[in-house]
């Protein structure tokens, strides 16, 4: 069943017995990815969406599946959205390492909330290391002592190990940027296309450092918003569906009068495209 079909009304059953009126039920974008995407406020242009939280994933609308050796050989995938959208996106690490972190810092009496290790981290030295944060890493994607596995990964790969939480959340986030602009580097490559604005969205736009270090990294404008897009995509849609909202531009201009959104421009590019071919390198021979 295509997003946005009515497909009846709450039955009756249900309506007695929670006192509730006639509710239309519609068919969303089912994917929570799919809701999400129908959630970014974007305007017109060439656009690309990072959905942000454990796990991420980064990609752009397109009006056809994109079918070659290359996206096979980078492990793209083309996922159906609203009105015959094509979503072609590829997964990538999300705020995982850095949650395993926290987990184990609070476990040993060290309790930082994101907020709080998202400044430390932009406080502390610029570029002091860095890690392959690429999903094919297997060294960061299981449970454990996430702070020694990064000073042991460093050592191994003849870097400055860091020493502290600062230390250490900023090789986190620096290494998560750098890793999406690799994957966005592929995608448009892939497109033929330079992306103008990224848009991040869920839990992880939440994370200003790593909006700030994603938008320089990638050279590309970002703008943060909403969190809760895959809820916001969802409502919309049906709102869509029954006519409240004429077609997806006005949906997108519902969203963006309706959240806070943060803009964050690209700053030290000299220094950020420097530290990629480090990140290249080290991921490469990592590997």
């Amino acid at each position: 069943v295509a997003p946005g079909t009515r497909l009846g009304s709450l039955h009756p059953s249900l309506r007695e017995e929670l006192g509730l009126p006639d509710i239309p039920v519609f068919a969303v974008c089912c994917h929570d990815t799919g809701s999400a995407v129908m959630g970014v406020p974007a305007t017109e242009g060439n656009w690309a969406f990072l959905s942000s939280g454990t796990w991420s994933i980064l990609g752009k609308e397109v009006p056809e599946p994109i079918i070659t050796d290359e996206a096979l050989r980078f492990n793209c995938s083309n996922e159906g959205g609203y009105a015959g959208s094509i979503r072609f996106l590829k997964n990538i690490m999300g705020l995982w390492i850095l949650q395993e972190c926290r987990r184990y810092w609070m476990e040993h009496g060290r309790a930082y909330s994101y907020e709080e290790l998202g400044a430390m981290a932009a406080s502390a030295e610029p570029f002091l290391a860095c890690i392959d944060a690429s999903i094919d890493c297997s060294d960061f994607l299981f449970p454990g002592n996430m702070p020694e596995r990064i000073v042991a990964f460093c050592k191994r790969t003849g870097q400055k190990c860091p020493e502290n939480e600062a230390q250490i959340s900023r090789v986190i986030l620096e290494s998560l940027a750098l890793e999406c602009r690799a994957t966005l580097d592929i995608l448009e490559r892939i497109i033929d296309g330079r992306v103008d604005v990224l848009h991040i969205v869920g839990g992880g736009s939440q994370n200003a450092t790593l909006a700030q270090f994603t938008a320089s990294a990638t050279r590309t404008m970002v703008v943060a918003g909403p969190t809760e897009a895959t809820t916001v995509g969802n409502i919309l849609v049906q709102a869509m569906a029954s006519g409240e909202i004429s077609d997806t531009t006005e949906l997108r201009q519902v969203c963006r009068s309706s959240f806070p959104l943060v803009v964050y421009q690209p700053k030290d590019a000299c220094a950020w495209e420097s530290q990629y071919e480090k990140y290249l390198r080290i991921r490469t021979s990592a590997g």
